[in-house]
């Protein structure tokens, strides 16, 4: 199994006090240590890869707005640091060389371990702490550069992927699920939101929902994208359903993402030989991160990666 990190990733330096933070890094990869995962540098984005989501003007827009030092606010909680625009291309280049590797046949899975975040970036505009969105852009590589003719991205960050559905929502090569809390921010992803082909399944989740009902919801939902048959599976794998974590009201455990990864991986082994691409979104308690991540990428491991 493939593991894609930078050390430009620990640039993007939010502001004091900010959730989006350098140390949530810091603490992926002190969980890592011990795996057996193969290290690689999470490369740059190309250019023409970020423009299969996102128009030249909107690109040109956030490199215009780094500041020289201090902070630049794209909205009302995303910022802009000297090395943000650098650690933002590492994160969307290391979905794409995870998703060349894994199409490759050099492994079977891949995780990405950058940040800033990226499934809440929409076509032109940056929002909850994401620049580009990187997943996305990881499928239409996929689909327009290898010729794949269908990918599934699967988000279970405990915000809804609203970027990721208004990046994907003409795209009938692609389907996307997401679960995630509801009433919650962005506020969207509610299950009438379907995209322009029927190809988007969202599963909002009440406050206080925990382990239980989360199975109930991806038991279906896999199902669904069983019937799709995608041949690559993309994960934005937030761990912010954490019950621990600060900026929401579920409570998954670290074993409920064990689950859910088990589950998405053994899909994976049936449909698509097993490729899965899976990068970092939210967590923003460091120990919940930490033991969650781990089990992720432990099932991950042990399902064949």
């Amino acid at each position: 199994m493939l593991l894609f990190s930078h050390e430009d990733c620990q640039d993007h330096a939010e502001p004091p006090g900010h959730p989006e933070q350098a140390a949530r890094l810091v603490a992926v990869a002190r969980a890592l240590a011990g795996f057996d995962l193969e290290r690689r540098a999470a490369p740059l984005a190309a250019r023409a890869d970020l423009l299969r989501c996102h128009p030249a003007g909107y690109l040109d827009r956030v490199a215009a707005a780094v500041p020289a030092e201090g902070w630049a606010l794209l909205d009302g909680d995303t910022y802009l640091a000297p090395g943000s625009l650098r650690a933002a291309e590492r994160a969307a280049g290391g979905v794409c060389a995870a998703v060349d590797a894994v199409i490759a046949g050099e492994a079977a899975r891949a995780f990405v371990a950058c940040r800033p975040p990226g499934h809440h970036a929409e076509t032109a505009q940056a929002m909850g702490f994401c620049l580009f969105g990187s997943v996305a852009i990881g499928a239409k590589r996929a689909l327009d550069h290898h010729g794949l003719s269908r990918v599934a991205v699967l988000d279970f960050d405990v915000h809804h992927g609203n970027g990721t559905q208004d990046l994907l929502w003409n795209e009938a090569r692609a389907m996307f699920v997401s679960s995630h809390q509801m009433p919650l921010y962005p506020g969207s992803g509610a299950a009438s939101e379907i995209g322009a082909h029927g190809q988007v399944l969202n599963l909002p989740l009440r406050a206080g929902t925990g382990g239980a009902a989360m199975r109930a919801a991806w038991g279906p939902a896999l199902e669904r994208v069983r019937a799709f048959a995608p041949e690559l599976i993309l994960l934005s794998a937030g761990f912010d359903a954490h019950e621990d974590d600060p900026l929401a009201s579920l409570c998954w455990q670290a074993e409920d993402f064990r689950w859910l990864t088990a589950a998405i991986c053994d899909l994976a082994d049936a449909v698509c030989g097993g490729r899965v691409v899976s990068a970092l979104e939210g967590g923003y308690d460091l120990p919940a991160l930490a033991a969650s991540v781990a089990a992720h990428v432990d099932a991950m491991l042990r399902s064949g990666g």
